[in-house]
């Protein structure tokens, strides 16, 4: 049986914090694609306050969340332990997108870690059901290493690699709803 939290306490904000990665799910109003991301980096995700959290939006294989948050703004976050207590951890709320030349980027930055050079945008929740299982089923599991792929691949990439991205796949998604704008910031402009 879940239990449900008023707010993010201390005990959950502990809880998110000792995960390596969280999950993101999705989905646009009307028919259309689920979406549902794993995210790693534990730098990359943030608890601004009880009842709002937020996450660094790294360029990626594609551009579902953006989109669909822009469509509805709903989503959910997936916190699950793999250790030896068991804990899966949903914060269902509204969701929404700050560009990096949002004035709201630069007051949150200080929120995340530096370094990732692929940052698209930041994701800002505001949960609005907070809630946790057991968890079970999910097997043990053991953490060798956060995986530094996406970071040396972006670190590889030119202007204009990114360029294209935001003017080609991250145009829009999968479904053909609108997700980055034409001037969307370059991740160099955060450098």
């Amino acid at each position: 049986m879940a239990t449900l939290y008023e707010r993010l306490e201390e005990s959950l904000q502990r809880f998110i914090t000792a995960q390596p990665m969280f999950f993101v799910a999705t989905a646009p109003s009307d028919g259309g694609r689920v979406n549902l991301s794993p995210k790693g980096y534990r730098d990359t995700f943030a608890i601004l306050d009880e009842h709002t959290v937020a996450y660094l939006d790294l360029f990626g294989s594609g551009v579902e969340t953006i989109a669909h948050l822009r469509d509805n703004g709903r989503i959910t976050i997936m916190f699950c332990s793999f250790t030896r207590h068991s804990k899966i951890l949903r914060l269902q709320g509204v969701g929404r997108v700050v560009r990096p030349d949002d004035p709201e980027f630069a007051a949150l930055a200080p929120h995340f870690g530096a370094g990732h050079p692929g940052v698209r945008a930041m994701i800002v929740v505001r949960c609005e059901r907070i809630a946790d299982s057991c968890g079970f089923s999910v097997p043990y599991m053991d953490l060798v290493d956060e995986r530094a792929v996406l970071d040396t691949y972006h670190g590889r990439k030119s202007d204009d690699d990114f360029a294209r991205r935001i003017g080609g796949d991250n145009a829009t998604s999968i479904d053909a709803l609108p997700a980055l704008h034409a001037d969307h910031p370059l991740p160099s402009t955060l450098r």
